[in-house]
């Protein structure tokens, strides 16, 4: 499992986390079952303080992503049912706004901000060579 953290994106790597291990069960990449590396293990491999990492994983288990299983890991967790468009829209619209609105600050055209989506969009499906 590969974790790609950014210094320089501006958001937190607790939230990169949390988002890279989202992204991996809905891509299929992780399955249910599957476990995340221990807490400790991980923080050393991305040279960050083991508190990020409870934090990260402390957000997922709120989320429904994973379960804790004292004394045995943090696994990803059985899907639930598939979410409503609805309750997915819920979610999604703020943070679209939100890219929407820094678009439009930055005088970025429409296209292009598609463009980037599709391109991030990609290289967060890309499987390690």
């Amino acid at each position: 499992m590969e974790f790609r953290l950014s210094a320089t994106d501006g958001v937190p790597v607790y939230r990169q986390i949390v988002n890279q291990v989202k992204y991996m069960v809905a891509s299929g990449r992780l399955q249910p079952g599957q476990e995340l590396p221990p807490i400790r293990a991980l923080a050393e491999r991305l040279v960050i303080n083991p508190n990020t990492v409870v934090r990260a994983y402390n957000e997922l288990q709120r989320d429904g992503v994973v379960e804790s299983r004292h004394g045995s890991g943090t696994y990803i967790s059985e899907p639930a049912e598939k979410p409503s468009r609805e309750s997915s829209a819920k979610v999604l619209v703020p943070k679209i706004d939100s890219l929407l609105a820094d678009a439009s600050h930055l005088k970025v055209p429409l296209e292009d901000t598609l463009a980037l989506v599709r391109e991030r969009y990609h290289v967060l499906n890309q499987e390690k060579p």
